[in-house]
């Protein structure tokens, strides 16, 4: 028999049982602590709602757009409405999109029957009234620019019971292409893939760590939008592409447009298109007399497209972003669209292909490949063998595009096609510049909320055209939209002068290419008496072109005063455009865009809009609220985080309202021995080696499950819940097969439904259906096994997808 151990050693052995106990924390903890650790960098993240009753953790409640449109401008007023319905008082934080061509002039906020108009400041001193109001317990807003089309709010000292209501105001000049309108009226800001390290991140970086809401999650506040539209001659073909809505004719020229699902609408971009009677365009010459200062619009209709005597050969790169944010819906988008423009390629033509994420892949390294219709299937099977995942590193993918062998004696047009969810356009932008060269850049937004200010950047760096491709049926237009404008340009070489005409500080100062039917447009200042002419020169396919406009065909009126706000946002957008990377290097344009903010009343990443009530209402004493945002329709959960290795979870720092933030990366993943296989030697694999291909189990793969579509009246993030609970077992599916020397798709599509009874009624139907009987089997009766939560009296349907992502 053992002798019981001495009493001392008894001790010590309890005291550093004890010991390790209080250095090692709970579970829960601990995943917090391993999030603290792991993640530094600047990163959206999901969020789940805590049981604190006395923080109102949504205080945003409602946004209204009020949009009127005559002739070429439309004037935008937003409301948002916070209301704190907690016992605490609050600060809230709220990141929102607008237009990357607005130009914000007037801020307003009312708390009950006291209005307060805001005030335009250097952006450092607007942010020190802002923080100096907030600690004396005055209620107060602070409005920042953050990107050309990213914006942040702050509101604080919300006092329990509080209404707040937030206006601002801006102009955009609205220019038609193909004789078609476009109003865009943007809802959410999407998630930003980042490898900025959050520590010592400048503040104009800091919006990107955002709380999300999980994909199909409706937003949290209510979205209205109400356009109205008067015009000189009748509207024709008046409707929205993204969503239902309401149409109301007062005249044949005048209609109002309003949103009918304000609760879920809020998810993705607002688009309008109208067109006038005749396929007439607004063109013309707008003066605006002012008292210091001068402006002219003008608009010049575009000559008429000629055909070209012949076609030249050209060489195409595809880059192609393939990340996380673009997984599903977007990358479904993305791959209609190159199947479009790949298939239209003639025989003369070249081309090569770079898919991104995290890493980049070409389809040939050595140079691009003759668009045979056999390169064209390598090029097409090469892109459809990705189903998506990974981070955005768009700098070196373009670094390594623009790198490639360009083939002589043809000229390179280079196609972008990605979401746009990064945050470093300046150095994007700067890229394209220094490593461009003698080509056109036309870069594809794909999806329904996507970064305009990137897309639309990147074609101005590259002289080339934005396209936006919401969905898969829109790709054949646009493709074959692209292809015209390639084939032909409308007016190239275009040269603007003056002839007794004293313009000055005009904008643009030069004009591109034009590709697309759309009108020349020129913004400027000038001196004097409007007399003289403007002349514009540039070449068609069939010659030489030439446009004088006489001075004395302008309309010169005070009511044009809008030219004055428009003319200081192109100037800043300009100058911005040129101006140094970071913050702080150019001195000179940062002063002059700061300037022309605080001269002209507008909005700048160097100037910012704030409003105090004169009242102190509080001790100054406030929980932050971020407002967590949707996720824009059709991305999926891996846009948030899901490329990393790990599941991370965060505790709620102090004052965080609230919320709990985490991190998924992806949630809860399982490796399995599966790999891609490697490219051939010039970069392309064959159609039958572009498949998942069985490996040694020391080539892992992560399998997650994705939460695709809902319908009935299940919850999302409850299906999601429930089918995470039994990963294990799914896994173990698909470990069978490989067992078995079998093989995996890259993703697994499945729908079911769910009974009243939260169980499954009849079969889980694989799609498309699987080859291997056993794996389709295995999965179904796993699924089948899982008790979800009750949809009601009726039934709902499911689909889900097994994702493999390596």
């Amino acid at each position: 028999m053992r002798k019981p151990y001495p009493a001392a050693v008894l001790i010590l052995i309890l005291a550093m049982v004890l010991l390790t106990m209080a250095a090692a924390p709970l579970p829960s903890q601990k995943r917090a602590d391993r999030a603290e650790s792991l993640d530094q960098t600047l990163s959206p993240y999901f969020i789940v709602l805590s049981d604190d009753p006395q923080v109102d953790a949504l205080p945003l409640k409602s946004t209204r757009a009020e949009v009127k449109i005559a002739g070429v401008v439309a004037e935008i007023k937003v409301t948002q409405v916070y209301k704190n319905t907690g016992q605490k008082t609050l600060e809230a934080t709220y990141v929102f999109p607008a237009s990357t061509r607005a130009a914000v002039h007037a801020l307003r906020m009312t708390i009950g029957a006291r209005v307060v108009e805001a005030e335009i400041m250097e952006r450092k001193k607007a942010r020190e009234t802002y923080e100096q109001a907030k600690q004396e317990g005055k209620t107060t807003s602070l409005l920042e620019q953050q990107r050309p089309n990213v914006f942040q709010m702050n509101v604080a000292n919300i006092l329990p019971g509080d209404e707040v209501q937030v206006e601002l105001k801006y102009l955009e000049l609205l220019t038609p292409q193909d004789n078609t309108y476009e109003f865009v009226f943007p809802t959410v800001v999407g998630p930003r893939y980042s490898n900025m390290a959050a520590e010592g991140a400048p503040d104009t970086e800091k919006w990107v760590q955002n709380p999300y809401l999980r994909q199909g999650q409706a937003p949290t506040y209510t979205f209205g939008l109400e356009v109205a539209i008067n015009t000189g001659v009748p509207l024709v073909k008046l409707a929205s592409p993204s969503h239902d809505v309401e149409v109301n004719y007062s005249s044949p020229n005048a209609a109002k447009v309003k949103v009918k699902d304000e609760a879920r609408a809020g998810n993705k971009d607002f688009v309008l298109h109208y067109a006038l009677a005749g396929e007439k365009i607004d063109t013309g010459l707008l003066l605006y007399p002012g008292q210091e200062e001068n402006f002219f619009l003008l608009m010049v209709e575009p000559p008429a497209r000629v055909a070209a005597d012949q076609v030249l050969p050209r060489e195409y790169i595809f880059i192609v972003d393939v990340s996380g944010s673009m997984h599903g819906y977007p990358l479904d988008t993305a791959k209609a669209l190159m199947k479009d423009l790949i298939a239209s390629l003639k025989a003369q033509d070249f081309l090569n292909v770079l898919l991104f994420e995290s890493d980049a892949a070409v389809l040939s390294e050595s140079g691009s490949l003759p668009a045979t219709a056999d390169n064209q299937q390598k090029a097409l099977d090469f892109i459809k063998a990705q189903p998506g995942g990974g981070g955005t590193e768009i700098l070196s993918a373009l670094k390594r595009a623009l790198a490639l062998p360009r083939t002589p004696g043809v000229s390179r047009t280079v196609v972008v096609a990605t979401d746009g969810y990064v945050h470093v356009e300046p150095q994007v932008f700067e890229m394209i510049r220094q490593n461009l060269g003698a080509a056109n850049l036309f870069p594809f937004g794909i999806g329904t909320s996507v970064n305009r200010h990137l897309i639309e950047g990147m074609a101005r760096a590259g002289w080339g055209e934005p396209y936006v491709v919401m969905n898969p049926g829109q790709a054949p237009q646009q493709a074959a939209r692209f292809r015209k404008y390639i084939e032909n340009p409308l007016l190239t070489d275009i040269k603007v002068s003056f002839e007794g005409f004293a313009a000055y500080e005009v904008e643009p100062t030069a004009l591109p290419d034009l590709f697309g039917l759309r009108p020349l447009t020129l913004l400027g200042k000038y001196r004097g008496a409007p007399e003289g002419a403007i002349v514009l020169k540039g070449k068609t396919a069939k010659g030489d072109y030439a446009r004088k406009i006489q001075l004395k065909e302008a309309k010169a009126s005070p009511d044009n005063s809008a030219l004055r706000l428009l003319w200081a946002r192109q100037r800043v957008m300009q100058l911005a455009d040129l101006s140094r990377l970071a913050r702080g290097q150019d001195d000179q344009r940062i002063q002059e865009i700061t300037a022309l903010g605080l001269k002209y009343g507008l909005m700048t990443p160097y100037t910012s809009f704030v409003a105090v009530d004169k009242v102190k209402r509080a001790d100054g004493q406030v929980i932050t609220v971020k407002q967590p945002l949707p996720l824009p329709e059709g991305v999926s959960d891996l846009a948030v985080g899901g490329s990393g290795p790990h599941a991370l979870k965060a505790k709620m720092s102090k004052g965080g309202a609230g919320w709990m933030p985490y991190r998924t990366a992806p949630t809860k993943a399982y490796d399995l021995a599966v790999r891609m296989p490697s490219p051939s030697p010039e970069g392309t694999p064959s159609p039958e080696t572009a498949k998942p291909e069985v490996a040694e189990p020391s080539a892992p793969v992560k399998v997650t499950v994705q939460v695709s579509q809902v319908k009935g009246g299940l919850d999302p993030a409850a299906i999601q819940k429930a089918l995470e609970a039994n990963l294990p077992k799914l896994a173990a599916c698909c470990e069978a097969v490989l067992k078995s020397g079998g093989r995996l798709p890259p993703e697994i599509t499945l729908t079911f439904t769910v009974g009243p009874n939260g169980k499954v009624a009849g079969k889980v139907l694989p799609k498309p259906p699987l080859a291997n009987q056993a794996l389709t089997q295995c999965l179904g009766n796993t699924v089948q096994a899982i008790s979800f939560p009750s949809p009601g009296k009726k039934a709902g349907e499911v689909t889900v997808k097994l994702v493999l992502t390596q």
